[in-house]
């Protein structure tokens, strides 16, 4: 069975690979800023903004936080809603 690893550990194993999504997440930020248009008010904007803004702050369940903001809220009867009921089997979930 082998040790958890140290946070050094993780930095080391990791850290190419987060400098590289970071740089990547800059210049598609760049690229959209010199387009022609205005996206200011738009809602995907304001998503990618604010999970940013998760990023930098409460530590810990940051990945369930960001997940949640891009997630559409429950609806039960989402079969219906989304058009899937046709040729389906009905699932009886645990309430």
């Amino acid at each position: 069975m082998s040790l958890p690893l140290t946070a050094t550990d993780v930095l080391n194993r990791e850290f190419l690979e987060l400098r590289a999504k970071i740089l990547e997440l800059a210049a598609s930020l760049d690229r959209l800023e010199r387009a022609s248009g205005d996206v200011s008010d738009d809602l995907r904007l304001a998503k990618l903004q604010r999970a940013i803004e998760l990023l930098q702050g409460e530590t810990g369940g940051r990945a369930e936080r960001v997940q949640l903001l891009f997630s559409r809220p429950y609806n039960e009867d989402w079969p219906t809603a989304l058009g899937v009921t046709e040729g389906r089997a009905p699932i009886n979930l645990p309430r």
